[in-house]
């Protein structure tokens, strides 16, 4: 039979890159822009896998053959229904093997000029890896400093609307970055998702130009940052974000109020720190949350935990920090995007 396979350097002769892995795995991530259209649903891989590990190949094969054939007719009748004639997909799964090889042999013998990718999505994950090892380095960073509820985020985002590059890696990690930063109804992704995204985001930048990204530790909730990332955050430029205490306090009951919706659940949250602090402090803090006392309960906790913890993580790993330019935010005003373009001419950007 003809080798329809190709590397992943081909990427730009495709119309549409094809995804046949199950649901499951191609939600955990997959290549950008892809489609998925499973040769295998998630039940059914299962079946086919325990039947291998059960030490029966054959019948492995012929049972998954008839699922893969019903599934590529019923792609055929409908995902594909309205392709050209000229239509070129790029079909890949896990390691380029027998699935993706199905799809396309059916679809090369539609007529369509159909390639499956050469060590499938393996592949890419490898580049993926790489990528984030080198790619980092390329640019130079502002990083932005300052204690939490400072409103770096919102200046963040203002920047890139006053026309700044920007890296929101809150946003791409779904997360705040703090013990009580998960988004609401908003999961984060998997490590392997936030990779890929990374990767997106970065290649979009142009070198020549600053990026300005907020200060982050190693983890974001639970997806990590890659070292080549962090020791050129580590080594970069400093604004240093500074607002008034009372406006601290107003942006976290505005920015966390969601979490007096669940007090069950902050209060778990919250006894996670005991051991940075007394048992007696935490539980004080969760009975501000049974009382409602929003106010004395972030109060405290910019006091005795947010503060403290700042100092201690942006000493130690920012080596600019110390000649880093002073920037006084009000992020509740409505003029953020003034002081994001205020920002910009002190820097003379």
């Amino acid at each position: 039979m003809k080798d329809i396979s190709v590397t992943l350097e081909r990427l730009a002769d495709f119309d549409e890159i094809v995804d046949v892995r199950t649901p499951l795995e191609f939600a955990e991530d997959h290549m950008p822009g892809a489609i998925n259209a499973p040769v295998l649903s998630n039940e059914e891989r299962v079946i086919v896998g325990t039947l291998y590990v059960q030490g029966s190949a054959f019948e492995a094969t012929r049972v998954g053959a008839a699922m893969v054939a019903r599934n590529i007719a019923q792609h055929l009748e409908t995902t594909f229904a309205d392709r050209p004639r000229g239509w070129r997909p790029l079909v890949y799964c896990w390691r380029g093997g027998k699935r993706s090889e199905s799809l396309a042999v059916w679809l090369n013998l539609m007529g369509w000029q159909a390639r499956r990718l050469e060590g499938g999505y393996k592949v890419y994950r490898r580049s993926v890896i790489d990528t984030l090892a080198a790619l980092p380095q390329r640019f130079d960073y502002i990083v932005l400093t300052g204690s939490t509820g400072s409103g770096k985020t919102r200046l963040l985002r203002a920047l890139g609307r006053a026309g700044a590059q920007t890296l929101d890696l809150e946003g791409l990690a779904a997360h705040r970055g703090s013990l009580l930063g998960a988004i609401k109804d908003e999961p984060q992704p998997s490590q392997k998702a936030f990779d890929t995204a990374l990767v997106r985001a970065l290649q979009g930048f142009a070198p020549e130009r600053p990026v300005f990204v907020e200060a982050e530790s190693r983890m974001i909730g639970r997806v990590n940052l890659p070292d080549g990332l962090l020791s050129a955050m580590h080594r970069s430029r400093c604004v240093s974000v500074q607002a008034p205490r009372d406006e601290r306090i107003a942006f976290l009951l505005d920015d966390y109020a969601n979490l007096f919706e669940a007090p069950d659940t902050f209060k778990a949250q919250l006894r996670k720190l005991i051991g940075l602090h007394s048992r007696e402090r935490v539980e004080n803090w969760c009975r501000l949350v049974d009382e409602n006392a929003r106010a004395a309960l972030f109060s405290e906790l910019i006091e005795l935990h947010y503060d403290p913890a700042y100092t201690r993580s942006s000493t130690g790993h920012f080596t600019e920090l110390p000649h880093a330019t002073p920037f006084d935010l009000r992020p509740n005003d409505v003029d953020i995007d003034a002081q994001a373009r205020a920002l910009l001419d002190l820097l003379q950007l």
